[in-house]
């Protein structure tokens, strides 16, 4: 049985990845959105995610609970090895990724679809202002990362501004998914 793609959403914080991801599940039924394990802090919220320890992480890396693990932000983040049961029963898989661990991704899940997303400078800073997870200072941090260019010898990427309103980023992702697919 042929496994659906992995659709990996990267972009710098306050982009939009987790407006634009619920969205595509909204219109695409056939689109699972996997969840992500993460070692964040208690009373720390953000996305729908399955909150471990440092300690639990570390036995989960330990027992192969994992397809594809890294750490960024100060955090550890980890997709479950159960993405392969998703795949077989989805037309895609969704997941949240970091643009640092995108080749190791496009090894583990051979068929790897990227949507970068980008947005306006003036755009990112009002969302990150506007979340209020972070400092000033960390705001000003994320922002100033938010220029890394992907990693070289990534085979699929789709790049999509996401400064306006979501139902356009929507139909652009769309119809660039169905190119892709075609």
């Amino acid at each position: 049985m042929t496994l659906a793609p992995v659709i990996a959403v990267v972009g710098p914080s306050g982009v939009g990845k987790d407006t634009v991801m619920d969205g595509m599940v909204a219109q695409s039924p056939g689109i699972h959105r996997l969840r992500r394990v993460i070692t964040r802090p208690e009373g720390e919220d953000g996305e729908d995610f399955d909150r471990v320890s440092d300690a639990q992480f570390q036995r989960m890396v330990d027992d192969g609970a994992f397809a594809l693990h890294w750490s960024a932000h100060g955090l550890r983040y980890a997709v479950p090895a159960t993405i392969d049961d998703n795949r077989r029963k989805a037309d895609a898989v969704l997941v949240n990724l970091s643009r640092s661990v995108l080749l190791q991704a496009q090894e583990a899940f051979t068929e790897l679809i990227v949507i970068s997303l980008t947005a306006k400078p003036e755009v990112l800073a009002q969302r990150l202002s506007a979340r209020g997870r972070e400092t000033v200072v960390e705001q000003t941090r994320r922002l100033g990362r938010a220029k890394l260019p992907l990693p070289e010898g990534l085979n699929r990427v789709i790049e999509i501004d996401n400064s306006g309103p979501l139902r356009n980023t929507l139909a652009t992702i769309q119809m660039r998914l169905q190119a892709e697919r075609a």
